[in-house]
């Protein structure tokens, strides 16, 4: 399937050559799954001549969604580039998924892109998690628009998606267009500009018939029209603007544009498009606001530098004879050219033969060890999906690909040799759905390794870990939609692997004091096969750790051997006694023993040190003891109840609820045992409809309850 959309794009127009940063629009289309964003892109790519006609969604053939596991899912499963002309202005379109699963690509488009295009379903309307990213962008002041789009489905209503994006999005969400319906009554077959007041009519297909507006087409847009007027001069400059409009005067529409045109580039204004990919109704009008509309990386903050000792840098302007600063934001390995990076150049001009110091720093805690390292670039490209077209440069403000980096991981920084830099890595949110990963066999360990390592370099939001007190290998995952094509481009990668329930590591103590006694004594098989100890254990304060302590009297133990006591004891604390867990918080005493002038040795007294332990365990109260994370949940205040309820049914203790600003949310506080936590990323999007979110934290071990604690012992003696 990917091969033929690669085909596909080949046919179409060449690769778009830019020489200054001005003619560059770099636009991420966002909304949630469903809406329509990869059969919008692949309509505007038809429309443009970019490619010779629109793929499907359904077929797997859309330029966009290339990757195999998007073909199997039918839907987005990761950030792509698709580049296209109008007016002379290249445009990136950066097409994401959107299922909560795979924001870490959703952010990488974000940190790409000077501005957002929502696409919004006039089927389905808003969601929760749009209503997010929406006051997401709106925190770093990104500019945006809205497209409604599936205009043709039989259940499509644009006027309730027009007002819900007006609730959720606020006042100042006005459409420039209105929908005119066909002769039939029921399909849109027509666009009637709110300011220019001209008629596009695609009754006969696309591009349009464009024409000056009937009389009778006024008196049904005459409030909208006033609205979107009187919005677009509360942004204008020019402060005579609404005396003159309160005062009567017929407001000139050349005097209306460059208005509109400067409030949504600021991102104080946020046109509405009415748009069918089918239909072709409101491609022109989408792309000529694009154009004209959204900003130029001229025109957008740049983000802050230093060098890659943390030196303070001069700000970086968007200038093709600058310093050379780009940034990876996205990295896959593809089986025939290896590594390829997308890139942002923000600074410089990124050339063929050209080589780039590659700073990576900031992600040693998700497995991004911090790096650096010069490499040479053979060759850049546009891509259009998973087609790679060679360009002669990529000039600052513009998107481009590099390969077979063998260093460059997605948030990485390229920058001239001779003077490196250094950005910090975008916000990234902390994955917490767990997967125990496990080679089928010896032979698939290396493979499984190798293939790990090359996904966690693309994905930020992966984190590996081998957790040294169950011994599993856990890839920490953003859902189930996720881990799914984690472990699908696994295998597709040659790799014979399963995967396993996630052990939480629990911990062992005493529950009160004990003795143990330890008698290792062979009467055949030669030296070393003789000791004999005595100990006293009792427990200590949660996290005091361990402490051993030498009481013997009268040399029963030598004291060359004491030491070796301690080795034994340690080393069983660490293999577990009843469960398999380690032992901690406890004191150890040696009070007595015996030894033999020939046949004693440190092997024989460290068996016997763990043979005592396990005698004082079987004597005293074993206790289990479980990790307790603090949750602090995000959701929308109707969810509270609901959260809290769940919470309370995982053992969890609330701390307390805080309302956050005024934006309808609230921060559910709660201590929860972390094996209540396993799959909770699965299933707080369930409870929330996709609304809520949560963060973790360690706080302590405490006893874990009676009956669960004999369910672990029970089955780890079946084991």
């Amino acid at each position: 399937m990917a091969q033929k959309t690669s085909e596909k794009g080949l046919a179409g127009a060449a690769a778009p050559v830019v020489t200054e940063p001005g003619r560059v629009r770099n636009v991420v289309l966002v909304g949630h799954s469903g809406a329509g964003k990869t059969t919008l892109v692949e309509a505007l790519l038809a429309a443009t001549g970019t490619i010779p006609r629109a793929g499907s969604v359904t077929d797997g053939t859309t330029v966009t969604d290339h990757d195999p596991a998007a073909v199997r899912q039918q839907r987005s499963v990761a950030l792509s580039c698709a580049p296209l002309v109008h007016q002379g202005v290249k445009i990136n379109l950066l097409d994401t998924p959107g299922y909560a699963d795979f924001v870490g690509e959703l952010r990488a488009g974000l940190r790409a892109a000077d501005a957002a295009l929502f696409v919004v379903s006039a089927v389905d309307g808003v969601d929760e998690a749009t209503i997010a990213l929406w006051e997401e962008c709106a925190a770093v002041g990104m500019p945006r628009a809205v497209a409604i789009t599936r205009l043709d489905h039989p259940r499509a209503d644009y006027d309730q998606a027009l007002q819900d994006c007006q609730e959720a999005f606020g006042e100042n969400v006005m459409p420039v267009y209105q929908p005119m319906l066909g002769d039939d009554g029921q399909s849109v077959a027509g666009l009637i500009g709110l300011v220019t007041l001209r008629v596009l009519d695609y009754s006969t297909g696309y591009p349009p018939q464009s024409g000056a507006a009937e009389p009778e087409h006024l008196n049904p847009i005459a409030e909208d029209r006033n609205q979107l007027i009187e919005g677009i001069i509360a942004e204008s400059e020019d402060e005579t603007l609404m005396d003159r409009y309160i005062g009567g005067e017929l407001i000139d529409t050349d005097a209306l544009v460059p208005d509109l045109e400067k409030a949504v580039a600021r991102g104080n204004f946020y046109p509405v498009i009415p748009v069918c990919a089918g239909t072709g109704v409101g491609l022109d009008a989408l792309l000529d606001g694009l154009v004209t509309s959204f900003p130029s990386p001229l025109e957008h903050d740049l983000p802050v530098v230093t060098g890659v000792d943390g030196s303070p840098r001069p700000p970086l302007t968007c200038d093709p004879n600058g310093p050379l600063v780009a940034e990876v934001v996205r990295t896959t390995v593809d089986r025939h050219v290896g590594r390829v990076s997308l890139v942002r150049v923000f600074s410089g001009t990124l050339r063929p033969d050209q080589t780039l110091h590659v700073s990576g720093h900031g992600l040693a805690e998700r497995g991004h060890p911090d790096h650096d390292a010069d490499e040479r670039v053979a060759h850049v490209y546009t891509p259009l999906g998973a087609q790679l077209r060679e360009v002669g440069q990529c000039v600052a403000g513009d998107l481009c690909a590099i390969t077979k980096s063998g260093s460059a991981e997605t948030g990485d920084t390229l920058s001239g040799r001779d003077d490196p830099m250094l950005m910090a890595p975008w916000s990234m949110p902390e994955p917490l759905l767990p997967i125990a990963v496990v080679a089928k066999s010896r032979s698939d360990e290396d493979a499984l390794a190798k293939n790990l390592a090359r996904l966690v370099a693309g994905d930020p939001t992966l984190r590996l870990e081998r957790n040294p007190d169950t011994h599993q290998l856990v890839l920490w995952t953003m859902g189930e939609s996720h881990a799914d094509v984690v472990l699908e481009r696994l295998r597709a990668g040659g790799v014979e692997l399963d995967t396993e329930p996630v052990k939480v590591a629990l911990r062992e103590t005493f529950g009160g004091p004990a003795k143990g006694h330890g008698r290792h004594v062979k009467q055949s098989g030669g030296h070393g096969q003789y000791a004999i100890c005595d100990i006293e254990v009792e427990p200590l304060p949660r996290g005091a750790g361990f402490e051993f302590v030498d009481r013997v009297v009268g040399g029963a133990v030598p004291h060359n051997y004491i030491p070796s006591v301690e080795k034994g004891v340690r080393a069983q604390l660490e293999k577990g006694i009843v469960a398999g867990y380690p032992v901690v918080d406890l004191r150890v005493t040696l009070v007595d023993g015996k030894a033999h002038s020939v046949d004693s040795s440190d092997a024989a007294f460290q068996t016997a040190g763990a043979l005592a332990l396990r005698e004082a365990a079987a004597a005293g109260q074993m206790t289990l003891l479980e990790p307790v994370d603090e949750v602090v949940v995000r959701v929308p205040d109707s969810y509270v109840g609901a959260v809290m309820s769940d919470l309370s049914g995982r053992r969890g203790r609330p701390l307390g609820t805080d309302t956050e600003g005024e934006g309808g949310h609230s921060l559910v506080r709660a201590e929860v045992p972390a094996v209540e936590l396993v799959r909770y990323a699965v299933e707080l999007r369930a409870l929330s409809s996709g609304a809520g979110t949560f963060t973790r934290t360690y706080l302590r071990h405490e006893p874990m309850p009676a009956h669960l604690a004999e369910a672990v012992k029970k089955e780890h003696a079946v084991r």
